[in-house]
């Protein structure tokens, strides 16, 4: 959302109203989604007694499936409701756009054809945390998207999937005995250790060549996260799995918020 706001307020469009109401239609969207993966992984067998991240809350007794399902499908709706007042400055082609986003937040362990259960969780969560949140929350003010908004999209998807890369990593054992076949249980942790460094490298390549391209040292300022970044790819790579890597989880969120918030400030302030 900040770096969206940044290209409006870059092509002189910003406007807080509707960059409020896209950041609480995102806000409601990740804790539904979250709720929907709380309660579909219950009744799939994925979160068990071995689980090694934080508690479930089903799992663990503290709510019961049917509260959760509830509290899902309140919660998207809620959604629904908050997004659908962004027509009102994006116009009706935001409708759709709005109802995917709901859609594949259910569909991601829910459904006839779970994506996470099908290794896609990687390419939606780069669409939708990357170039939807990114070039949407720039539509509702700008009324366009162009091929700067979703480069500039491209570094946010890629550190938003590292994050779920080091999340199935954690629970590549446990994913496989419940038949969640994730892109790590597909492809292996080598291959998983590889996309992480990837992502990083390609996330800080995308301001550099811009930087180099438009000639203007301040669309690299997202470089000063460099030295935040290089770490967690030791210590990923240093890794076997396990519970232990809850902290690289957060580690890696704070990442893609310090470089969100770099990255805005540099997107702002040029031309």
């Amino acid at each position: 959302m900040l770096v969206g706001s940044a290209l409006a307020f870059r092509a002189g469009a910003f406007d807080w109203r509707p960059a409020s109401v896209c950041l609480v239609f995102a806000l409601l969207v990740q804790i539904g989604t979250n709720f929907a993966n709380d309660y579909s992984d219950f009744l799939k067998g994925a979160d068990r007694e071995d689980r090694q991240g934080p508690r479930r809350a089903v799992a663990s007794g503290l709510v019961s499936a049917r509260t959760m399902a509830i509290a899902t499908g309140v919660t998207f709706g809620a959604a629904f409701l908050a997004g659908l007042s962004l027509v009102l400055w994006g116009g009706w082609v935001l409708l759709p756009i709005g109802i995917l986003s709901l859609l594949f937040g259910w569909a991601y362990t829910a459904g006839p054809y779970p994506l996470a259960y099908h290794g896609l969780g990687d390419v939606f969560v780069f669409v939708f945390f990357g170039l939807v949140a990114v070039g949407g929350t720039a539509f509702v003010m700008t009324h366009r998207v162009d091929a700067f908004a979703l480069l500039a999209a491209t570094p946010v998807g890629l550190l938003a999937v590292n994050i779920l890369v080091v999340n199935n990593y954690r629970d590549m054992e446990t994913d496989a005995r419940a038949g969640k076949r994730t892109a790590v249980v597909r492809f292996g942790r080598g291959v998983a250790r590889f996309q992480y460094m990837l992502s990083f490298a390609a996330a800080f390549g995308v301001p550099t060549v811009l930087a180099l391209v438009r000639q203007s040292p301040v669309l690299a300022l997202p470089l000063l996260a460099v030295p935040l970044a290089l770490p967690l790819v030791r210590e990923l790579a240093m890794s076997s799995g396990g519970a232990a890597l809850n902290a690289l989880l957060g580690k890696t969120a704070r990442a893609l918020l310090v470089f969100g918030v770099l990255w805005a400030a540099a997107l702002a302030v040029t031309r």
